[in-house]
């Protein structure tokens, strides 16, 4: 095990507010794409084991120039099991919760109501994760049925299933598309992630690459994948205790003829934790966030001196912070804000969503 201390003692994650209404696990936030922008409130999804989806916001408060957190609405009586995900499209307006009741419900906002305008169905049984892609154009869902499912967004609000994606042996727990291209990954209890992109010769997708075992991938489930903001790089966490960095620049439909797949292993981050890690997401500031069954939310940063871990040829991460106890059980997603690189929401095993500040210790705070 590494040791933990080369932190950043001048940083730290303070806790702006802790956003309480849900009755069970809250498995996953995430923030409006558009939130925040223009003086904008910011908006971020929660879902839970509750059966529930909760829309908060942050409101300034009178008078001052501070601003609090609270629910704005909640959706309910659509899911008849665990909400397990929950995106939103790149437009801020639609909002995708997949649900262990084997659908996907899309929702819109009207004038700050969400009426639920689709439910999509054909998994067999839980429904694990969702993602739009860069144009909102394509969907993504997988589940415990080893599948991963893609759905074109038609007009009118319809949704039409455009392929079906055979490729793991087990259980996929999460779908993530590249931010620029429309690459699909996804994530398996297989301990593997796969790249999957349009055949060339149609409109039929196919698995381009399989990040494994093999090439020093994943020995253990693979929980979460997170891009970088240009997209040319990749972070996967797992069961394995470790962080992996992939190498994503080339795009996999245009592989060349050597045999070699595009996506390559960069680095690991290992020593650092020591129970499952379910989340890891990767900030605009370059910053990259992990949540795991230790209760712990961790910040990690690419390394520019000699002292961090040392790679043959690549790049190398350290940690820059440890938030101990930043829940009393799991954390089960971090999610950086969007446009505000400095603010993180976490949400947990114990029902609470935190909204989180990194600042200086010395420095001035920013108020939100």
């Amino acid at each position: 095990m590494q040791s933990e201390n080369n932190l950043d003692e001048s940083l730290q994650l303070r806790e702006v507010q802790e956003l309480e209404g849900h009755t069970d696990t809250v498995w996953a936030v995430a923030w409006n794409p558009v939130t925040g922008i223009g003086g904008a409130p910011s908006m971020l999804a929660s879902c839970s084991g509750d059966k529930t989806v909760r829309i908060w916001e942050n409101t300034p408060t009178p008078n001052t120039t501070s601003s609090s957190w609270a629910c704005k609405a909640v959706l309910e009586e659509t899911h008849t099991r665990t909400v397990r995900s929950c995106a939103w499209s790149p437009n801020g307006k639609l909002l995708a919760t997949a649900s262990f009741d084997a659908t996907t419900a899309i929702w819109e906002n009207v004038g700050g109501e969400f009426e639920c305008i689709a439910s999509l169905e054909g998994h067999e049984n839980e429904v694990k994760s969702v993602s739009w892609s860069a144009s909102g154009m394509l969907l993504a869902t997988c589940g415990r049925d080893k599948s991963v499912w893609i759905w074109e967004v038609q007009p009118g609000n319809e949704f039409e299933c455009v392929s079906v994606l055979q490729g793991h042996t087990q259980d996929v727990k999460m779908v993530q598309w590249h931010p620029t291209r429309d690459i699909l990954v996804s994530a398996s209890y297989d301990n593997s992630i796969k790249v999957w992109a349009e055949d060339g010769d149609g409109d039929d997708w196919a698995c381009m690459q399989t990040l494994g075992s093999s090439i020093s991938g994943h020995t253990s489930t693979v929980w979460a994948m997170s891009f970088n903001s240009s997209g040319d790089r990749m972070v996967s966490c797992s069961d394995d205790l470790t962080l992996m960095v992939w190498d994503t620049s080339i795009n996999p439909a245009e592989r060349s003829g050597n045999g070699c797949g595009p996506w390559k292993h960069l680095c690991t981050i290992s020593g650092y934790h020591d129970r499952t890690i379910f989340s890891v997401h990767w900030s605009r500031g370059g910053l990259i966030a992990s949540g795991a069954s230790d209760d712990c939310i961790r910040l990690f940063s690419e390394s520019t001196d000699d002292s961090a871990t040392p790679q043959v040829d690549g790049p190398s991460y350290k940690l820059i912070l440890k938030k101990e106890k930043a829940h009393s059980m799991d954390v089960n997603s971090v999610q950086w804000h969007p446009s505000e690189p400095q603010l993180l929401a976490s949400a947990s095993d114990d029902g609470r969503i935190k909204i989180w500040e990194v600042t200086r210790i010395n420095g001035l705070a920013n108020n939100h």
